[in-house]
């Protein structure tokens, strides 16, 4: 008797056994992570922030125009944010930024108005300017080891006096500040939607790529995070600290630049209200996608986000208060919801104590592993 042999069928494996294909239920779970409210919270709190307005103010606030003006609005607020966030990332905080800004709206608004020189020459002196502001800084932080906190501070009380000096504490207008092709930098639109705009989705693409894709990136992390260790592994901290320090003073003397563009004048204060609001974003922007990390995108979300609320506070003819009060609300929910710190009441998040347990006894507290465990695991 013959038996007939059987042919093996050569099955495609399947997708989770494909090298590279991950399986659908990891694909779920980083799914769930993507969107989860510890990584995204501010898309949740700007999603109710729109619905709340739209009941509100439902005439003027659900509108292309609305949206054309949040963007347009805060587009010079997210420009001097993002210019704070290498610095952050390093571990160094730089209070001169608003100075630096101001600096660069009145000399170039100086330079066009009482110098008579071309906008090309005026940006360029201006922004050599504000690079010489980041060079100080970097040698007072890195070179002569004053405290960053201490020393930016500093470095902006004396940028002030500067523009006291030349300014007399009053704007510079003139009509060449209106005429073209330096106006152009900021009011130039598209479709209702302004070149700063642009600037801000350039900048924070930029940083998003140094900081998430580059070498010089996860070394700037490590800084942060430990600049000890850093050091140890043959990083140049001192270089990536001053580094940091000279690309925030550009970035925001570029702000300062745009938004004497867009005004049509050159103002001593042009940067004091956008230090508190910088370094609030860039804070909320830490908690999003990139929990605990400083990153770029993250702090474009927080300033639209906190655009939001101003621009439908001032659109449902609120209390001028309002605005302040919406602010400081919002920030403060914002890092406490999304650091995590609301959660579950603390007596659902207790575990269950054992049968033998007092009515007294704590509630279990997970093991944390030692560095051999955690080697071996």
């Amino acid at each position: 008797m013959t038996s007939t042999p059987t042919r093996t069928a050569a099955l495609r494996p399947s997708a989770p056994d494909r090298p590279g294909v991950p399986a659908a239920g990891t694909l779920v779970r980083r799914a769930a992570a993507a969107l989860s409210f510890r990584n995204i919270g501010a898309v949740y709190v700007w999603l109710v922030i729109v619905v709340l307005f739209s009941v509100w103010a439902p005439e003027t606030f659900p509108t292309i125009t609305t949206v054309k003006q949040v963007l347009n609005g805060n587009a010079v607020a997210g420009l001097v944010a993002l210019s704070v966030v290498p610095p952050l990332a390093a571990r160094v905080f730089d209070l001169s930024v608003a100075y630096t800004m101001s600096l660069t709206s009145v000399l170039t608004a100086y330079f066009l108005v009482s110098a008579g020189l071309g906008p090309l020459g005026a940006v360029a002196l201006a922004m050599a300017a504000a690079l010489l502001v980041g060079v100080v800084n970097g040698i007072v932080v890195v070179v002569l080891r004053v405290d960053s906190f201490i020393a930016t501070l500093a470095t902006g009380a004396l940028i002030q006096s500067l523009i006291t000096m030349v300014t007399d504490d009053s704007s510079i207008t003139g009509v060449r500040l209106l005429a073209e092709p330096f106006a152009s930098i900021a009011q130039l639109d598209a479709g209702g939607i302004t070149l700063p705009v642009l600037y801000l989705l350039l900048s924070a693409g930029a940083i998003w790529f140094l900081l998430e894709h580059t070498a010089t990136g996860r070394r700037l992390y490590a800084t942060g995070f430990n600049a000890d260790a850093a050091r140890l592994q043959g990083v140049r901290t001192d270089r990536l600290r001053f580094l940091t320090l000279v690309s925030s003073a550009l970035l925001s003397g570029f702000a300062g630049i745009v938004f004497a563009s867009s005004v049509g004048s050159g103002s001593p204060t042009a940067g004091s209200p956008y230090l508190l609001s910088a370094y609030a974003a860039a804070f909320v922007g830490a908690t999003q996608l990139r929990a605990g990390r400083f990153n770029a995108w993250g702090t474009v979300l927080a300033v639209l986000l906190l655009g939001t609320g101003i621009t439908g506070l001032g659109l449902a003819t609120s209390a001028p208060w309002a605005a302040s009060l919406f602010t400081g609300s919002v920030l403060i929910v914002a890092l406490v919801l999304t650091g995590g710190r609301i959660a579950l009441p603390a007596v659902l998040r207790r575990r269950k104590a054992p049968p033998h347990a007092g009515p007294e006894a704590p509630a279990e507290r997970p093991a944390v592993p030692t560095p051999s465990e955690e080697n071996r695991g």
